[in-house]
């Protein structure tokens, strides 16, 4: 009687919005196999033209990681977002970073995540690529990456999800 009043809302399509600004490079160009062979997921990268990062979905945190570096999301349809800042930047132990949200908090599309110090991450680390990655893949349906080069953060979409 109340199973389509408490169902949850799977099988929902939403829309991932570019969590920074600057210049998108297909995941299979990413210079980390971890993330160029899709190891923790399928999604984009983006080559960051300034250091503020943004939520791209309405969610909940529910990983901030300690090091500062890499956030993740669970989106309203269940899927679950990584935004990693930076490749090989776990080992900066947070140096360059400010995180803004913690494990629990709820955010919004366009919500300040983190601010990075570019210029700390391009000296001391191997990139500043930031991959979004959706990695519980077993449970999607659908992932469309859109043909965009250029993005602004929370303005532009870059991959829905079913």
């Amino acid at each position: 009687m109340f199973g389509k009043l408490f169902k949850k809302k799977e099988n929902q399509e939403i829309e991932l919005f570019a969590p920074v600004d600057g210049e998108v490079v297909p995941l299979e160009e990413v210079p980390d196999p971890v993330f160029a062979q899709k190891m923790m997921g399928d999604g984009i990268a983006i080559r960051p033209s300034n250091g503020k990062v943004v939520s791209p979905v309405d969610g909940d945190i529910v990983q901030a990681f300690p090091t500062k570096h890499a956030v993740g999301i669970k989106a309203s349809n269940g899927a679950e977002i990584l935004i990693h800042i930076g490749l090989e930047t776990v080992s900066l132990n947070g140096e360059g970073f400010t995180i803004h949200v913690k494990e629990g908090d709820k955010v919004k599309k366009g919500d300040a995540l983190v601010d990075v110090d570019l210029a700390v991450v391009e000296e001391k680390a191997a990139s500043t690529v930031t991959p979004m990655l959706i990695t519980n893949m077993d449970s999607i349906e659908a992932l469309n990456k859109q043909d965009v080069k250029q993005v602004r953060a929370s303005e532009d979409v870059v991959i829905t999800v079913k």
